[in-house]
């Protein structure tokens, strides 16, 4: 089963495995496909996150983050979040394939070409893609800021007008550029005739990037941080990503017996909300762990995820005038009939990323760099060289050590939260995966569209569940039924007797697709 945002990407990455190919190199195919038909959220210029895990007892994490520039400007209060000053860090998505393939071929038997992988996004950025909603509402959305992105017009609103929903969308500059890399491999997107023209497109458009930043980006394999939530060992990505919140989060809500509580009700929410807070007060030590210690084990440790869990009030909401990051991203995920699993996000940070086009490559990069904070105190602060700390989140549930769940959403800061509701969800309250996307969720804290410290509650939690959070002290924002502000999941579990449930989000254009081998 694959599971995707789009269903473009999705059906790309079907085809890998009715064609025979495994759970990598269907994601493979997802991702460079997702990169063309969703380009405002993710792309050749920005990240990926990867959780793999299989039966035979394999769980590893691909981080592909890029690293910031070695020559990094100065900067005069602030970080920009667009524009060549925002485009600081390195990106890795593309390198991210090249890891994927290769692990495909040591671990998992995978004997397809990289180049046959990139077919379908070949086709599609040449040949055109109906423009979706989503695309339509994110163009508009940032219709006043567009014109003064380097490159943006010319790429994303030919002629100076935004395409219309379903109509054809070519990007030829892109396929070429996808080309390139099916002729000579990913890392010639960082050391060939790619990789050239893309340094040569960054030094024009005022970028401190160049091509040995580009050649020094390099995805890296580590261990899946992970914590036992109901006997669901539960792996999410570590530092310098906020997987290691997720997990608290899980940690702070296993001291209290869910199963009491009814899905979606005031207690239900009133706990998640909690224990988000709880995990995030921990959450801004997170860093890039080659410059800051990160004491993973302390986070995470039995003591301290019940100190934190016995300071919620069941009652009373705690106080939360904490900032918000923005961002977006695509998530999506594949299990093949070994029950091999990959759990991924792909993003080039917010919607549209740094808004700068590089050169004639039809590369869009992403603005992750705005990530860094300029307190030479924060963990976080800017250094060169140095990996941002990072929103991205796939993860992956395993039930007697083998994946049984693949999960993941779109959302920033919002992806724990999200998560927080899902997993209790599928976990507690036993929920098929469309039940648990469907129902209503929250956002905490300061977004894009609403600078206030509130916590923002889908309409359609009810009036009572409401009012029920008001009393306890929690400052509502109402946000619309299945709100775009709430993420875009994806979900695939695997049941008692090997068969598959999936689902992607009624709030986006996914959808998930069971595969029959040919």
């Amino acid at each position: 089963m694959v599971t995707s945002p789009h269903p473009l990407a999705s059906k790309s990455g079907a085809r890998i495995l009715r064609d025979g190919g495994n759970a990598l190199d269907a994601a493979i195919a997802i991702g460079a496909t997702i990169a063309v038909v969703y380009p405002h959220f993710c792309g050749l210029g920005g990240d990926a996150v990867w959780i793999v895990a299989d039966e035979e007892g394999r769980k590893d994490c691909f981080l592909g983050i890029g690293q910031s520039a070695s020559i990094l400007p100065g900067f005069d209060g602030e970080i920009p979040l667009r524009g060549p000053l925002s485009t600081l860090t390195s990106a890795c998505a593309v390198d991210t394939w090249r890891h994927a393939h290769d692990y495909s071929v040591r671990n998992w038997g995978g004997g397809l070409s990289f180049s046959s992988l990139l077919d379908d996004a070949i086709g599609h950025a040449s040949d055109g893609f109906p423009v979706t909603n989503s695309q339509s509402f994110w163009l508009d959305f940032r219709k006043s800021e567009v014109v003064n992105w380097p490159g943006f017009s010319e790429v994303f609103m030919p002629g100076g007008i935004a395409p219309q929903v379903g109509t054809p969308f070519r990007q030829q500059e892109l396929a070429a550029s996808l080309q390139l890399i099916a002729r000579d491999g990913p890392r010639s997107f960082y050391e060939g005739e790619l990789g050239a023209r893309i340094a040569k497109g960054l030094l024009a458009a005022g970028s401190p990037l160049t091509s040995a930043d580009l050649a020094a980006t390099r995805t890296r394999q580590s261990e899946p941080a992970s914590l036992l939530y109901r006997g669901v060992e539960l792996l999410a990505p570590p530092p310098p990503t906020q997987g290691v919140s997720t997990l608290a989060i899980m940690g702070i809500l296993s001291h209290f017996d869910m199963k009491q509580l009814t899905p979606g009700g005031a207690d239900h929410i009133h706990l998640c909300v909690e224990a988000v807070k709880r995990a995030f007060l921990d959450r801004g030590l997170i860093a890039d762990p080659d410059f800051a210690n990160q004491p993973v084990e302390d986070w995470l440790s039995p003591p301290h995820l019940a100190r934190s869990a016995r300071s919620i009030d069941l009652e009373r909401a705690m106080d939360w005038p904490q900032s918000f990051r923005p961002g977006d991203t695509v998530f999506f995920g594949v299990t093949d009939s070994s029950g091999r699993s990959v759990s991924v996000l792909q993003s080039t940070y917010f919607d549209w990323g740094s808004g700068v086009v590089v050169g004639d490559t039809g590369i869009l990069w992403q603005n992750r760099g705005a990530a860094f904070s300029l307190d030479p105190r924060h963990p976080n602060v800017i250094a060169t060289k140095k990996r941002p700390f990072y929103t991205l989140n796939p993860g992956l549930g395993l039930k007697d050590g083998k994946p049984a769940y693949i999960y993941g959403t779109q959302g920033a800061d919002g992806q724990p939260q999200t998560l927080s509701m899902i997993l209790t969800r599928l976990i507690d309250f036993g929920e098929d995966p469309m039940k648990a996307l469907t129902g209503p969720r929250f956002l905490l804290g300061k977004t894009f569209s609403d600078s206030r410290d509130t916590l923002k509650l889908e309409v359609n939690a009810g009036d009572t569940v409401f009012a029920e959070l008001a009393a306890r002290g929690h400052v509502l924002s109402p946000i619309d039924r299945l709100s775009p502000l709430s993420g875009q999941a994806g979900i695939i579990a695997r049941q008692a007797d090997g068969s598959l449930v999936g689902a992607h989000d009624p709030r986006g254009d996914g959808v998930a697709l069971p595969v029959a081998r040919a």
